[in-house]
């Protein structure tokens, strides 16, 4: 099929960036949405043309690189996929489709459709860790946790940290991305000895770099792997908890 493309094009972060309309022919409905950018890209080239900057790495739905907004909404159409998971079969022949990058303080446009996460690394470098010496992993599996608390811990661990959440916020908000890297670790007894400190830093870095949660709900409707608010919730107790009591690990 053949597609009409909207594609933000923007040289740098302090550069002004618009759209700019391509025409690209031959999309196969089974190809995923960055294969038809590659496409699309393929065709630039071959009339000497300077090809869409946009990122991927796994394009198995894991690493969350591919974040882009389509058509207004982060990821595209469907519910629970990210991009690279999108296929053209959610578009008709002739369709316009806008491709933009994520509209947020925090992530700032590095080119076209490629945005600067760094700003994630940060908070997870403020809280990622644990310092229980379990040794070997036989050691580990040791310490007993039930099952409900590991389901609830690996459904935050799915976080692929790929940015829909804030891009999707009204105050550009990173609280379900902060919410699920605390959660995975505080629901755990191995998570015990910083779950205070953890939630503490966490959320200091992240009002460095992000605005503030007011409830809207959009970030759980636009999370590629469907992260409830719980977590939120999660962070905000044990947040409040550190504050009022001074409650923190050594």
């Amino acid at each position: 099929m053949d597609l009409t493309l909207r594609i933000w094009r923007q040289p740098h972060h302090d550069a002004p960036g618009d759209f700019v309309r391509y025409q690209v022919t031959d999309v196969p409905r089974e190809a995923s949405f960055l294969e038809m950018l590659d496409l699309l890209n393929e065709q630039l080239m071959a009339r000497n043309e300077e090809p869409v900057v946009f990122e991927s790495d796994c394009r198995e739905g894991i690493c969350g690189t591919c974040g882009v907004m389509i058509d207004g909404r982060p990821h595209g159409p469907w519910q629970n996929t990210a991009t690279c998971q999108l296929h053209m079969r959610a578009y008709r022949d002739g369709d316009e489709i806008t491709v933009e990058p994520w509209r947020a303080a925090g992530f700032p446009v590095i080119k076209d459709l490629a945005v600067d996460r760094s700003a994630f690394d940060r908070i997870i470098e403020a809280g990622g860790y644990i310092s229980t010496p379990t040794g070997a992993a036989p050691d580990a599996n040791m310490i007993p946790v039930d099952k409900a608390t590991a389901d609830r811990a690996f459904e935050a661990a799915a976080c692929i940290g790929c940015g829909a959440c804030v891009a999707a916020c009204p105050n550009g908000a990173a609280q379900l991305f902060a919410g699920a890297k605390v959660a995975q670790l505080n629901m755990l007894p191995q998570g015990q000895p910083e779950r205070y400190q953890r939630a503490t830093e966490v959320v200091d870095t992240m009002e460095a770099f992000f605005g503030s949660c007011t409830n809207h709900g959009e970030c759980q409707a636009a999370c590629p792997k469907d992260i409830s608010v719980d977590v939120i919730a999660w962070l905000n107790r044990d947040y409040r908890k550190a504050k009022l009591s001074g409650a923190r690990a050594s």
